[in-house]
């Protein structure tokens, strides 16, 4: 065991997904790839005080996918033995054997391999005993206790750490790999009122443990949004601007890399389908994607296929500039490999002028929206309706909480009527978003 606390360096990986690879070789592969990774983690969590919850992972696995000609095989193990590596290629190569052609199948183009691997300082260890742990959980939820005397309860806060490698090669000559880490902290609380019963929560997460927000932060940010919600009303039905929240703006722009990704394309189950170059949104929208940015959270210099990730800009003025795709989605639709095999990497909606107060006097009556519920999204028609909790607003002020309300409209009109996108950006994920505020939608309740 190393110092780093893994079995296996970096170096050995990288010879071990290398070696699979010869293997395949062997067997009759005409192309092959592997993935090798390990990873160690620690989450510790506390309710009311108390330690609740300690938890280890050590994970370690490899993948390898096998071509002959244009029949694949694929199979998979967490044993990282000699003799384990051998039998998974045989099972792949044994899989391949029995599946029917598909001529869209095979590995990226050789000339689209990364050839320079940058350091994107992903990697920053945090050494956090269960006792350093449980202290910093305890301070959060106790930041959050403190905020209001009518928070009677704690659903817990917890502090996570993690850091892995992972290393892939393909029959191309390529092989690359790099370290990781991830860490989070995040707190839940219940707040009481008469019959009123509300909960809700906060988080953090961040490659760097010093670019976390303080626990007490992100207690007293827990605290603060549940204690708002006491005392909800309904609202009567009506035709409102809405202005979802950062933390659920995200999900506004999944669904469109959704709904430009090959999967759905090729499919034709797509709201989007044959957009390119045309106008899919209001003119205030433009979206990049930079896979470059220092200890970004979907920084990397290649996909999952070891093709060359690139800096671009997705959406200009509304107008769409390039779909998501991976090799084999590409071919399907005739075009190239955008270097996306994987998902996204770190997309960056490019902020407006107005902070959140600004983008409430902008919307003057409607609604904010914080929380969603269930999954009423159809990709094909963008017909869109979910359940919803947030706040009504007048003359672009909070009002009150409204709950048990259901938010209506079509995606693609959605987007088109986007009437502002807030500087309150939000970093918890892949993509960097401020809230946005839709011109008009659908609240039914009442």
């Amino acid at each position: 065991m190393s110092d780093s606390g893994f079995s296996y360096t970096l170096d050995e990986i990288k010879q071990m997904s290398e070696d699979v690879l010869k293997v395949a070789k062997s067997l009759g592969a005409s192309q092959a790839e592997a993935e090798l990774s390990l990873s160690i983690g620690q989450n510790v969590s506390v309710r009311m005080k108390e330690v609740e919850h300690i938890e280890y992972n050590r994970d370690k696995g490899m993948s390898v996918t096998v071509y002959f000609g244009k029949q694949k095989g694929h199979a998979s193990t967490s044993d990282l033995s000699p003799q384990a590596l051998k039998d998974t290629v045989a099972a792949a190569c044994n899989i391949a054997k029995y599946t029917a052609k598909d001529e869209f199948c095979g590995l990226a183009d050789a000339d689209l391999m990364a050839n320079e691997i940058p350091d994107l300082d992903l990697h920053h260890p945090w050494q956090l005993s269960v006792d350093e742990a449980a202290l910093l959980a305890q301070q959060c939820e106790e930041a959050a206790l403190a905020v209001d005397a009518r928070i009677t309860n704690s659903e817990g806060a917890s502090v996570s750490t993690g850091t892995g490698f992972f290393a892939y090669s393909n029959s191309h000559g390529f092989t690359g790999g790099y370290p990781s880490s991830r860490h989070g902290i995040s707190c839940s609380v219940i707040a009481e009122s008469g019959d009123s019963m509300q909960r809700d929560y906060w988080y953090a997460t961040a490659r760097a443990a010093e670019d976390l927000q303080s626990p007490v932060e992100i207690g007293r940010l827990a605290g603060e949004r549940t204690v708002k919600r006491l005392n909800s009303r309904k609202i009567k039905t009506c035709q409102v601007p809405v202005l979802f929240e950062a933390p659920l703006a995200s999900g506004l722009i999944s669904t469109l890399i959704s709904a430009i990704s090959g999967g759905n394309l090729y499919r034709k189950s797509s709201f989007l389908l044959d957009s390119l170059g045309q106008q899919i949104a209001s003119p205030l929208l433009n979206i990049y994607e930079n896979p470059f940015i220092k200890k970004g959270l979907a920084s990397s210099p290649f996909d999952n296929e070891g093709v060359a990730t690139s800096a671009r800009q997705l959406v200009k003025d509304g107008v769409l500039q390039g779909y998501v795709l991976s090799s084999y989605s590409a071919r399907k639709l005739g075009l190239k490999t955008t270097g996306n095999a994987g998902g996204n990497h770190n997309l960056i909606v490019q902020p407006g002028t107005l902070n959140f107060a600004g983008l409430l006097k902008e919307m003057g009556t409607g609604l904010v929206v914080t929380e969603l519920l269930g999954h009423g999204m159809n990709m094909v028609t963008g017909d869109y309706s979910r359940g919803a909790a947030g706040y009504w607003v007048e003359n672009g002020v909070i009002v009150h909480p409204v709950e048990e309300i259901t938010i209506a409209s079509n995606m693609a009109e959605m987007l088109k009527m986007i009437v502002a996108v807030g500087n309150d950006v939000l970093v918890q994920g892949s993509k960097q978003v401020g809230s946005i505020l839709i011109e008009r939608m659908t609240v039914a309740c009442e």
